[in-house]
């Protein structure tokens, strides 16, 4: 990196603190578009989502960018290399929310390497390599039930039975990219060749209490976890509180009971995460036996392997208690997503930043798995990814408590300007990250 003017390490740290001042301000004032009067609800395709991709395009025209909408609706922004011939390297996360969601999630790595790109511009830097943003349209799926769309047209995984999809409303996808200016059967436009890209990295909240617990305001993350889910019915039969006699119910909750409490075992003991988070009684009456339950089930691990070992042990185990119950138990797989290891480059890169901005754990930077999915999964499709995790006040996310500090956001802001001074960019890294 070309460095016209010279810094002193309290000059630097002072115009840290500054941009970091700008990136909470401007996480605030893009917390405000929303669909809702009473929280924030962004989703994908709507005019808030459109009113987002005009004030991030606007402060990236704004950091000397040039900027564009792709077919897609992600919008970009890019700092062009005067080098010919230069490849990307990309920065970016999401634009769009979960409903009553947090002003930090997803907004704050688009807007960090904004800020990012105006502290390059203050101290005259000229990079061998572009610099690209950008603000995906779609990574929670709130509006039509699938997630991580913006990102995955970019590695060519969009796919044709999309156009189906409905929201609430009953709007089509296709529709609904009808109405935005977009055309579904022009999204393959938005694919990146692998070949023009160095890597990509994502900033974002921890969305955990890990980092809180350490004491450090960044983490470098190693792996994102790969997450299955599941729909169980269990069937058994309703009956009468006061006359059917105990030995010979057929109690759809408890025999679920146990299933849950099955699945609580079996994940501490193969050290995986499983979570049960629906759960639908019928008929739900207080003096009939419920012969009827419905719930489901969330696993992940950043072990595949491991992760589908402890499925198969809770899935026998289930089928064990339905019939010794004398329950019949329908399952049926709703979600399934691999793990994804971090690139090995990408992750000693940001260790060595944080190094040298004097982020440390002992005498190594801390790395952390991130249990949440992330735009940098499908990325990791097509070039190398990374992901650098900032501190979130008690591990809150996907709510209004969503917190973050200053402070963290100037150290995040350093350990990035210190991976782009001295990014090794002289070997081709866009390749697949892997599971």
């Amino acid at each position: 990196m070309a460095i016209n003017r010279h810094q002193t390490v309290k000059e630097l740290e002072a115009l840290l603190d500054e941009y970091a001042s700008w990136v909470m301000d401007a996480c605030d004032e893009l917390g405000e578009i929303s669909q809702s009067d009473e929280y924030l609800d962004r989703r994908y395709l709507t005019k808030e989502h459109r009113a987002a991709n005009s004030l991030v395009a606007y402060w990236m025209q704004r950091a000397k960018m040039e900027t564009w909408q792709d077919s897609v609706g992600n919008i970009w922004g890019r700092r062009e290399s005067k080098e010919e011939g230069a490849k990307s390297l990309v920065f970016g996360s999401h634009l769009d929310t979960v409903v009553n969601g947090g002003k930090y999630d997803g907004m704050l790595g688009v807007i960090a390497p904004i800020a990012l790109m105006n502290l390059l511009n203050e101290l005259d830097c000229e990079l061998p390599f572009h610099i690209d943003i950008v603000g995906f349209c779609d990574e929670e799926g709130t509006r039509f039930g699938s997630t991580l769309l913006g990102s995955r047209a970019l590695s060519c995984k969009w796919q044709t039975e999309w156009a189906d999809l409905k929201d609430e409303q009953g709007i089509t996808l296709r529709q609904a990219m009808d109405a935005f200016g977009l055309d579904f059967d022009k999204v393959v436009s938005a694919t990146i060749p692998r070949e023009t890209l160095l890597g990509f990295v994502e900033v974002h909240i921890e969305q955990g209490p890990v980092l809180e617990q350490k004491d450090l305001p960044v983490g470098t993350v190693s792996a994102i976890a790969g997450a299955k889910r599941l729909q169980f019915t269990v069937e058994g039969m309703a009956g009468h509180a006061g006359t059917v006699p105990m030995p010979i119910r057929q109690d759809a909750l408890v025999g679920t009971s146990e299933m849950i409490l099955t699945a609580e075992k079996c994940a501490k003991e193969a050290n995986v995460l499983a979570t049960v988070g629906q759960l639908n009684n019928l008929p739900n009456a207080v003096n009939v036996i419920p012969g009827k339950s419905q719930f489901s089930l969330d696993i992940r691990s950043d072990n595949d392997t491991l992760r589908d070992n402890c499925l198969d042990a809770m899935l026998m185990q289930f089928k064990e208690i339905a019939a010794r119950r004398a329950l019949s138990i329908d399952i049926k797989q709703t979600h399934a997503a691999s793990a994804v290891s971090c690139s090995p480059r990408i992750i000693d890169q940001l260790q060595a930043a944080s190094l040298t901005y004097s982020i440390s754990d002992v005498d190594r930077p801390f790395t952390l798995i991130s249990g949440a999915g992330h735009d940098a999964m499908a990325m990791a499709d097509i070039c190398d990814a990374g992901m650098l995790f900032v501190r979130c006040e008690k591990g809150i996310s996907h709510h209004p408590s969503e917190a973050i500090r200053a402070e963290d956001v100037s150290a995040a802001l350093g350990v990035l300007y210190e991976f782009l001074k001295d990014f090794d960019y002289s070997t081709d890294i866009a390749t697949t990250t892997g599971s």
